[in-house]
């Protein structure tokens, strides 16, 4: 049987006893736990999600089917491609059957709360991953009230899952992490801020934030990232202008500047993120770094096609990548 992450592994988010679903949806409520922020996580536990990850990459049955008879909800109020349909493979090979919910499925759409809809489907699933528009609190108190792993597939603060499949895939094409230097351009989004709660978690890794001014990371994900990182001799940095780039860099990243469906107040916007459009020249700014994008990718804007399709690019390892990361998550936090 091959090796996981170890369930004894210490975090923040408190831990629940679970027995399975249907042991009573009057119960009172547990501790929130599952995964939330990686800013919650041990470093070594983050580092051994990423082997773990790796390993799943190279062989997706390395594992002995840990969530088999279990059945796992699958709750996407927002656009996936990449880690709906990771999440959906992941928990089918790890012997879970998936139960999807799209955006107009529940009653949540119709007024009845958080913690309703949560002692709800913890009474009937074992544990739920989701994507929502709401805070990331909403996804804590479903995980208390329903007394089951919750996993965070994206909300409005960050984006922990995308950020260990992006050390995952680092692994994989630099081996040893230590000391990588990336450069991060553009919008300081949930993206960036699991970048920097991942990369703080690396001894002696260096992660700039070069973002457009009001469009940053927000201070406080930044000093906590920043906090963690000292203690593995990492650091943690954001600039406004790419003139204060490092000049060593290992990796550029960037992400879609604008997801569908959700406005800007300033309609002037574009002109703010022109200077971090990413193109074969300021690539070549540092001729041996790999590019590296979360997806979806909108050719022109955030990125040039010639350096998103190029041979520096490992955007379709990442996306290849998400799967192997799910399960490592699934697999993981079954064992809470």
């Amino acid at each position: 049987m091959a090796g996981r992450a170890d369930s004894r592994d210490s975090d923040t988010t408190g831990r629940g006893h679970r027995q399975g679903p249907g042991h009573g949806p009057g119960r009172g409520p547990g501790h929130a736990c599952g995964l939330f922020s990686l800013a919650e996580l041990a470093p070594p536990l983050i580092m051994r999600l990423t082997a773990r990850s790796v390993e799943l990459f190279h062989d997706h049955g390395a594992h002995d089917r840990p969530l088999a008879g279990q059945l796992t909800g699958l709750l996407f109020t927002r656009a996936s491609t990449r880690t709906r349909t990771a999440f959906t493979a992941a928990a089918i090979r790890l012997g879970a059957a998936p139960v999807a919910f799209g955006p107009a499925d529940l009653h949540l759409g119709t007024g009845e709360s958080v913690g309703d809809t949560g002692r709800v489907l913890g009474a009937m699933l074992d544990s739920l991953v989701a994507r929502t528009a709401g805070p990331l609190d909403e996804l804590r108190e479903l995980s208390r009230q329903g007394r089951m792993p919750v996993v965070n597939a994206l909300t409005a603060q960050e984006h922990p899952t995308q950020g260990l499949c992006d050390l995952a895939t680092l692994a994989l094409s630099f081996g040893d992490l230590t000391g990588i230097r990336v450069l991060y351009v553009g919008e300081g989004n949930s993206t960036a801020v699991a970048l920097a709660h991942a990369l703080a978690a690396v001894p002696g890794a260096r992660v700039t934030f070069a973002t457009p001014a009001g469009y940053g990371v927000p201070q406080d994900e930044l000093r906590t990232a920043d906090r963690r990182a000292c203690t593995v001799g990492a650091a943690v940095d954001q600039i406004h202008d790419l003139a204060a780039a490092p000049p060593a860099v290992d990796v550029l990243y960037t992400t879609r500047w604008q997801l569908a469906g959700i406005a800007r107040p300033d309609p002037a916007w574009r002109e703010a993120f022109r200077p971090f459009h990413v193109d074969e020249a300021l690539l070549d700014r540092w001729p041996r770094a790999a590019f590296m994008h979360g997806l979806p990718a909108r050719r022109g804007d955030e990125v040039s096609g010639r350096v998103l399709d190029g041979p520096r690019s490992l955007a379709w390892t990442q996306a290849a990548m998400k799967p192997a990361g799910a399960m490592a998550v699934l697999e993981w936090a079954a064992a809470r």
